[in-house]
């Protein structure tokens, strides 16, 4: 069974082995609090469970909706923002051709007029079903953009529009559930105990994978996995090592991580760990900032910087060894652009040499790198990956300190923006 591993040679010589032991002594306990729902935020850990909890009835009823959805449409469109729509996004942009037309696109993810305009007129001709995301219903960006598709698809289906529109929310109450109740749309789910970040298992993330022709059970199988090897009986397993590593590393004044990665199908897989980090530990002074990086690309914009700029970084690569040899470098007469000294090796096995490279002349320069070793890119392996980011970020925020379950933060803004905005009570 192909299984994600976790490399720790290129950040061992940064932290003293006295120092590492007591963080794994702690990372265990800590994932043991998270099994026994005893530290901060408990009312959000329906995550832990989750994957191996789903059960095949519940697998089969997004799949048919899905099913239905496609039968009738040709494009979903997701409106949702944060967590409502990264874990899905991620998937299926990992999984997908990069050159052929998305099936599945996404509104409500910002309050760019232009995009929304450009939306709407690019389904006005085209079948389409909607998916509306949120536990409340009135999430400003999300329901700004679900009142313009809502209307468009009652323009042009009329009182059928209710059978192209799903709603996943709050079970129990809400706006949102209170207009799909009313209007006859499907329902599905958040389980009140699963917050938006921690939500890809849930249908908010599987019904538009599934709409999009991805196999929803194996990356399912993935996360029971992975949930299973993480358990805090299995002492010492990757999320507690990873989660101990970037501590000690924190506690050492390395406060800045980069995720990199050198396959450029993996970019929302990093944009959704860039959320589900910051919006976990980010709080109360305390953090480590997550920024990302796509590699060979950004060594020619931030390489410079990464190598010689201030001591207080490190870097967790996410690297594919898969190599499909499906170009190899042929070889020219003139050898016109010197590459003929290639010949016969194919551009994943450069990628691999340039992987290498980059990781030695970081680490010579000072910067710890932590690799996530992915032996293929498929379901199985992604739902190992999300299902072991989180799990790794839940024991890393009690590490800290923190509830790694609210946002309290992201308030502040929001009650400015309200408040200049006219809304009632603010």
């Amino acid at each position: 069974m192909e299984m994600i591993t976790l490399n720790q040679e290129y950040v061992k010589d940064f932290l003293k082995a006295q120092e590492l032991e007591a963080l794994m002594k702690k990372a265990n306990e800590m994932n043991h609090t998270l099994e026994q729902r005893t530290g901060k935020g408990a009312e959000f850990l329906g995550w832990v469970s989750q994957p191996t909890m789903i059960t095949q009835d519940q697998i089969k009823q997004i799949k048919d909706i899905a099913g239905r959805l496609r039968s009738m449409s040709e494009v979903l469109v997701v409106i949702g923002i944060g967590g409502s729509y990264l874990g899905s996004k991620a998937t299926i942009e990992a999984l997908s051709p990069f050159f052929t037309q998305k099936n599945v696109i996404y509104a409500g993810i910002h309050l760019n007029e232009l995009y929304l305009s450009q939306l709407l007129e690019y389904i006005e001709n085209k079948e389409f079903v909607l998916c509306v995301i949120s536990k409340s219903g009135t999430t400003l960006e999300p329901a700004v953009a679900f009142r313009e598709l809502r209307g468009l698809a009652y323009k042009k289906y009329g009182l059928k529009a209710k059978d192209r529109i799903v709603a996943i929310t709050n079970p129990r109450k809400g706006n949102l559930l209170t207009l799909a109740k009313k209007e006859g749309y499907t329902t599905l789910s958040i389980p009140d105990d699963i917050g938006g970040r921690y939500s890809i298992f849930t249908p908010a993330g599987l019904l538009p994978i599934a709409y999009a022709g991805i196999d929803i059970e194996k990356l399912i199988d993935g996360a029971r996995v992975m949930q299973i090897h993480s358990t805090a009986e299995n002492k010492g397993n990757i999320a507690e090592q990873y989660a101990a590593l970037r501590n000690a590393l924190y506690m050492n004044g390395y406060n800045l991580e980069i995720l990199s990665t050198y396959s450029a199908q993996l970019e929302y897989v990093q944009r959704w760990w860039q959320q589900l980090y910051g919006e976990s530990e980010g709080k109360e002074g305390k953090g480590i900032f997550p920024a990302v990086a796509q590699f060979t690309t950004d060594l020619h914009s931030l390489g410079q910087f990464i190598q010689q700029g201030p001591r207080n970084l490190f870097e967790t690569v996410l690297f594919d060894q898969h190599k499909p040899r499906l170009i190899t470098v042929q070889s020219e007469p003139e050898d016109f652009d010197g590459l003929n000294y290639l010949t016969g090796r194919s551009v994943a096995e450069i990628n691999q040499k340039a992987f290498e490279g980059t990781v030695k002349a970081h680490v010579q320069g000072g910067v710890p790198n932590i690799v996530v070793e992915l032996p293929v890119i498929n379901e199985f392996i992604l739902g190992q990956v999300f299902y072991f980011f989180m799990r790794a970020c839940g024991i890393s925020g009690y590490i800290l300190g923190v509830n790694p379950f609210d946002q309290p933060g992201v308030e502040f803004y929001k009650q400015n923006m309200f408040k200049l905005l006219g809304k009632p009570g603010f």
